[in-house]
């Protein structure tokens, strides 16, 4: 497995220095679209394991073991009582709901909105900031400015594609985001 991480890191270097030699070049997006489709499938499958060994180890480790120790308190005369019942079953519940939670992380959810371009709403893949302060995706930005009009989208300020700044602090944000929500690939 680790091979395969180390190729998409190749991947996604080679991606990197794309954008620099050509940021408007179409190969850019389907490179990002073939990683974004391997990380995802990478996501998932971790994702259905860690699922699987969580559902395993609540269900015969903990909850056999809960089960267990409540049998052999039971088996002592004297020492079955409604205050066992009840903290077994509090147990339970409390077991339950840590296993609930631990699943719940996982679970695809909506990508926060600073992680996304203003025009689009897709997660942002190379961000550039104009004058205004606005993030955008530079290659829709730079359709923007050249199919639509040369101007600011949101301050209608005249705008030039020289003043596209990568916005590094949000692509650390958006690949440290990515990074622990890997169901935030999924481009579909």
């Amino acid at each position: 497995m680790n091979y395969k991480r180390y190729r998409l890191n190749l991947v996604l270097k080679a991606l990197d220095l794309g954008r620099g030699v050509n940021p408007k070049g179409y190969m850019i997006d389907e490179i990002w679209q073939e990683l974004a489709k391997a990380k995802y499938l990478q996501w998932e499958h971790a994702s259905s394991k860690l699922s699987w060994e969580l559902q395993s180890l609540k269900e015969l480790a903990c909850e056999t073991a809960l089960k267990e120790e409540h049998f052999l308190d039971d088996s002592h005369p004297g020492s079955f009582s409604d205050e066992a019942i009840i903290s077994h079953m509090k147990q339970l519940e409390v077991l339950s709901r840590v296993f609930k939670e631990a699943g719940e992380a996982d679970i695809p959810g909506e990508v926060p909105d600073y992680l996304c371009c203003k025009i689009t709403l897709d997660i942002l893949r190379d961000p550039v900031i104009i004058p205004s302060g606005v993030t955008y995706e530079r290659t829709v930005i730079l359709q923007h400015l050249q199919k639509v009009v040369k101007f600011d989208p949101v301050t209608r300020e005249p705008l030039d594609h020289s003043q596209l700044v990568p916005n590094l602090a949000i692509k650390e944000a958006v690949q440290a985001y990515l990074d622990g929500h890997g169901w935030a690939y999924n481009t579909n």
